[in-house]
């Protein structure tokens, strides 16, 4: 009898053991379809969705910056020694005192030369309170500085000189040049 009920005990603890197992088993599967349930909210909690809403919300900002640099800001007029008064990455002449360029996406800009780091029709926002009182956007559209530095399209060499100066700077791209389409 002893025997029988050592048996029927060790069958019993077994089978308890599988059901906590299966049990377990059980509270750790979730299935695809599954959503995760915040009880003190009442509201249904899409991980997938959410974090999807952010990617296209960053994406679709055209203010969100795809990158940063630092180098120095200097100014450049049409009329310096070294300049036709033609812009290198569009052929325009700037010689008549343009200093701005209208973009589709961003509105009226600076213009502004770079290395070729940055494509032509690159789009960069920066402080800097020697330019303006707000922060200032500009596009790419010439050439002739080195590494990460920019230059500054103004109306004279003068107000370059007199105004701009060399000042180190940090910049956000908005755009890396123009796309295909433009």
């Amino acid at each position: 009898m002893k025997k029988v009920l050592s048996r029927l005990f060790k069958t019993s603890k077994f089978l308890l053991l599988l059901i906590a197992v299966l049990v377990l088993q059980r509270v750790n599967v979730i299935s695809l379809n599954d959503k995760l349930t915040n009880e003190n909210l009442n509201k249904t909690l899409d991980l997938t969705a959410m974090a999807m809403k952010l990617n296209e919300i960053n994406l679709a900002d055209k203010y969100y910056p795809l990158d940063t640099f630092t180098g120095d800001l200097t100014g450049y007029a049409a009329d310096c020694p070294l300049c036709t008064g033609y812009l290198a990455c569009t052929g325009s002449y700037v010689g008549n005192g343009t200093t701005s360029y209208f973009d589709q996406d961003y509105g009226n800009v600076v213009i502004l030369a770079s290395s070729n780091n940055l494509p032509c029709g690159s789009i960069v926002t920066f402080d800097a309170s020697y330019v303006s009182s707000q922060k200032v956007i500009g596009i790419v559209l010439d050439r002739g500085v080195l590494g990460t530095d920019l230059d500054l399209l103004v109306p004279s060499q003068s107000y370059a000189t007199n105004n701009i100066g060399r000042h180190k700077l940090t910049y956000d791209v908005l755009r890396f040049g123009w796309e295909r389409n433009n």
